[in-house]
């Protein structure tokens, strides 16, 4: 049986993404997670340019970056955008663009959800999605029309986006994956409560793109399943972080003559949250030790997801009036972990999805 600790190598690979976010921060570090650490190339295949490796090693960066709040696109680009290349079976698109990617002089995107008022509720699910296409006048290609929300982006407009589109219109129809060949129409960046995720809306109108596959309900799964092992690792790293700065005051900040910590119903509440983080972090690390199977993402993202909302709610609380100002760092921990908790689809899509995985609910 595999255990759910880091290998050697993945602390040595986690030592040194925590280097570059502490001598980097913000989107500088985006250079040197790429040039020097290769953190892009991770789930690209070797044939590929790649260094081969699964989403234990993509978690061990997605928990650093969530430590830190990184706002580099990682998730978008690197887990997404590679995720959704591999599942098309595009080997023609996976041979021109995954080079790019794994070096990172090429940021990617996948335009994914739509209207938060879809049939199930959330947007992320592939029966929520209705942008249309329509087979172009001439040629291979085809136009897609559509407004597409929550695109994970960076600084600047990515420079490869894929988009999931219905093929010939109508809710019924197959649902495809597509290259767009030109920029969409619009692509913009919204102001979000967490503002150290960058989320943008994307306006397709007719827009001209290629058709990567026809199963874009088959790869739509196993990239959301990779995505909520990531987000799961990221939601890990953030809250641990949350729960050090938390115990560290608690044993800095005095009241009535005494630290804060060593009073005993402080002590139980930091008790729970470290059970928390590490109940979570089991089951991070086992989705990723799955390989991102489809129950075990399910689990971790919901937990995790919990989880995380409820370390930074307890940090912003333990830190009392302080922890409520805008410049301290509980408010920014608190806003990330309630945006990712959303982000893929809320805790209670993910457990019905489990519940339905495991034969409770109908499929």
């Amino acid at each position: 049986m595999r255990t759910l600790e880091l290998t050697r190598e993945q602390e040595e690979l986690r030592d040194a993404v925590r280097a570059v976010l502490d001598r980097h921060p913000g989107h500088a570090a985006w250079a040197p997670l790429t040039a020097q650490i290769g953190a892009a190339a991770l789930a690209v295949p070797e044939e590929y340019g790649g260094l081969g490796c699964g989403p234990a090693e993509v978690g061990v960066v997605m928990a650093e970056l969530g430590r830190a709040l990184s706002p580099v696109p990682y998730l978008g680009s690197a887990v997404l955008t590679v995720a959704a290349l591999l599942a098309s079976g595009d080997r023609e698109a996976c041979a021109k663009h995954l080079p790019q990617l794994a070096e990172g002089t090429v940021v990617g995107a996948l335009a994914w959800a739509e209207a938060p008022d879809g049939p199930s509720g959330g947007g992320w699910e592939a029966g929520d999605l209705s942008a249309r296409a329509e087979p172009g006048p001439v040629g291979p290609d085809w136009l897609l029309t559509g407004t597409k929300r929550y695109v994970l982006a960076g600084p600047a407009e990515p420079s490869l986006l894929l988009a999931f589109a219905r093929m010939d219109g109508g809710l019924d129809a197959p649902l495809g994956l597509f290259e767009l060949l030109a920029p969409p129409a619009a692509f913009t960046v919204r102001s979000t409560m967490d503002l150290t995720r960058p989320l943008a809306e994307l306006t397709l109108d007719r827009t001209p793109a290629r058709l990567l596959s026809a199963d874009g309900t088959g790869v739509l799964a196993r990239v959301r399943d990779l995505a909520c092992t990531a987000l799961a690792a990221e939601q890990v790293g953030a809250a641990a972080r949350a729960l050090e700065a938390t115990v560290r005051y608690a044993k800095e900040r005095v009241q009535f003559g005494r630290p804060i910590g060593s009073f005993q119903a402080v002590k139980h509440r930091l008790a729970d949250l470290h059970t928390a983080v590490e109940g979570a972090r089991s089951l991070a690390l086992a989705a990723a030790a799955s390989d991102a199977a489809p129950e075990q993402a399910a689990a971790a993202k919901s937990a995790c997801s919990e989880a995380g909302a409820y370390v930074a709610g307890e940090m912003i609380q333990l830190h009392g009036g302080i922890g409520i100002t805008w410049e301290h760092e509980a408010h920014a921990y608190f806003k990330r972990a309630h945006g990712s908790a959303q982000l893929f689809g809320s805790p209670a899509v993910h457990r019905e999805r489990l519940a339905a995985g495991l034969g409770f609910l109908p499929a």
